[in-house]
């Protein structure tokens, strides 16, 4: 089966039209095209995203079944709600939004991942989402302690579809931290889901699930409509985890 070539002009396929289980790469859909601001909307708003790795091509991807995050199923571990009741009541800790974008990025290009020896975080890449956080569709949840960034995340967001990218952590727990904060943030303001694209058994214990393409598709579809939140984090946020009765022991 041959993988569509796109030029920097061409509309991305239909996720539909991607490999499945029975093709070379399943979730693949197309290589090449242009990591543009346009393109990536277009991508985003479809449940496609780009990822590839140094001396390939872009590489577009939509994989079925979608791991994703309904924030309503967060699995607050006790340990980790012990953190983050710490982490909100320090008079030198708090949660940034979009304050050092270019930093959180470049600190997630950076940062080792278990059985990878390099980054798809390239400087393309690198490039493309900071042209889109300046678009404003692209943001940075960040862990500061004592004026230092300590972990973060940075995410895409359309209307009220948000898709989660990647994580860095400099103290333990920072990484978890900010994620819990966008879950904070995405409960206070009617955000029902966070894309995780890709299934891995940390995402999982968090509480992300599998979900099929079709109906993750259908959720973009709808939520990429509705109007989008200020993104701003307000210290009250905390009180969508904390103040809720039932979570985890372990």
């Amino acid at each position: 089966m041959q993988l569509p070539w796109l030029e920097p002009n061409d509309p991305l396929p239909d996720a539909a039209m991607a490999w499945g289980d029975a093709d070379p790469v399943p979730g693949l859909l197309a290589a090449g095209g242009a990591l543009d601001v346009a393109n990536l909307l277009q991508a985003y708003a479809n449940g496609i995203f780009p990822w590839f790795s140094e001396g390939q091509p872009i590489l577009w991807w939509s994989p079925d079944p979608r791991m994703v995050l309904q924030v309503g199923e967060f699995r607050l571990h006790r340990s980790l709600r012990k953190t983050i009741a710490h982490f909100a009541a320090g008079e030198r800790c708090e949660i940034r939004i979009d304050h050092a974008f270019e930093t959180v990025i470049s600190h997630c290009s950076q940062s080792p991942r278990p059985g990878q020896t390099g980054t798809w975080i390239l400087p393309d890449m690198v490039r493309a989402y900071t042209a889109l956080h300046r678009a404003g569709h692209a943001h940075s949840v960040e862990t500061w302690v004592d004026g230092e960034l300590v972990g973060g995340l940075y995410c895409v967001a359309i209307g009220r579809a948000v898709f989660g990218e990647s994580m860095f952590a400099r103290r333990t727990d920072a990484s978890k931290i900010a994620l819990s904060a966008l879950v904070c943030f995405c409960l206070r303001h009617g955000i029902s889901m966070i894309d995780c694209q890709q299934n891995t058994a940390h995402l999982a214990s968090l509480g992300a699930h599998e979900m099929p393409r079709a109906d993750f598709v259908s959720h973009v579809a709808h939520a990429r409509g509705l109007p989008g939140p200020a993104w701003r984090f307000e210290p009250v946020y905390w009180n969508q985890l904390l103040s809720a009765r039932t979570f985890l022991k372990t």
